[in-house]
């Protein structure tokens, strides 16, 4: 009986970590089209307070035309780090007319903190060197249904 109430207690406990202590990119998040000039982005949804949280965290790759936009309830200075961060990445933060307010390299499982230059609502993570590639700096655009509202 009592091996029997371990075994049931151990089980549940692992129900209730939280996704990161499992350490699993998560990649079933919905995904929405976004674009910036002629190209692309294929870019998974982050909106909850946890799908956030983990955001790209232990993601071993991740196609080029691809990225993570994480949404917030309401434009505010928004920090990011790079914890259980395996890839290097490029941060753009984002306002809510799609307008790239900055931009920021970050280093793969780091505690740096990288920071909005002003509120914004959405935070566009690529991979590193992905905007500069394609020479796409602050101020530049993106679309998508997301900033529609921002455009009307």
């Amino acid at each position: 009986m009592l091996q029997r109430l371990a075994a049931l207690l151990l089980m549940s406990a692992s129900f209730m970590m939280p996704a990161h202590a499992q350490q699993q990119p998560q990649t079933d998040l919905p995904r929405t089209q976004l674009s910036v000039g002629l190209y692309k982005i294929d870019a998974q949804i982050a909106q909850t307070p946890l799908q956030r949280e983990i955001g790209l965290m232990f993601r071993k790759e991740m196609p080029q035309a691809e990225g993570m936009i994480f949404v917030f309830e309401q434009p505010a200075t928004q920090c990011f780090w790079m914890r259980n961060t395996i890839l290097p990445l490029t941060a753009a933060f984002v306002a809510d007319d799609g307008r790239i307010v900055n931009l920021v390299d970050m280093q793969p499982m780091t505690e740096n903190s990288h920071c909005s230059l002003e509120p914004v609502r959405y935070v566009l993570e690529m991979n590193q060197g992905w905007f500069a590639k394609k020479n796409i700096k602050k101020g530049a655009k993106l679309g998508g249904e997301l900033f529609a509202a921002g455009k009307r």
